[in-house]
């Protein structure tokens, strides 16, 4: 096989500010030549690794669950789900199974993701 993963492309409404907010979250730098049509979160160096994420605009808005979604964890997990609040994620609900706990937040668009405890 002779595929890899490249990037992950996000449909938005407002692909700089949703770019934005995303580098925030990750630690990343938006590239320079982003527009609120289309952005490019640059995969990074040094500790930083993973695919880059795309943001492309499109007409028609979400209207429903994700059916893919990003999960990050976290050692530090009060704090950052209190930083990821402060730059604008909206907490949409904490789970826990067995000794797993996670919760549940949107991006400033509505897009789900989770945030584990690690």
């Amino acid at each position: 096989m002779n595929n890899s993963l490249f990037a992950v492309a996000i449909d938005c409404a407002d692909a700089a500010a949703l770019a934005r907010f995303w580098a925030d979250v990750l630690g990343r730098q938006v590239a320079a030549a982003s527009t609120s049509e289309h952005a490019v979160l640059l995969a990074g160096g040094g500790d930083i690794s993973g695919p880059c994420f795309v943001f492309n605009k499109v007409p028609e808005a979400k209207i429903a669950k994700n059916r893919l979604h990003l999960d990050l964890i976290s050692d530090t997990f009060g704090a950052e789900s209190e930083r990821l609040l402060s730059l604008g994620a909206r907490r949409l609900r904490d789970q826990q199974s067995g000794k797993s706990r996670w919760t549940t937040f949107a991006d400033i668009e509505g897009n789900e993701f989770d945030l584990i405890a690690g």
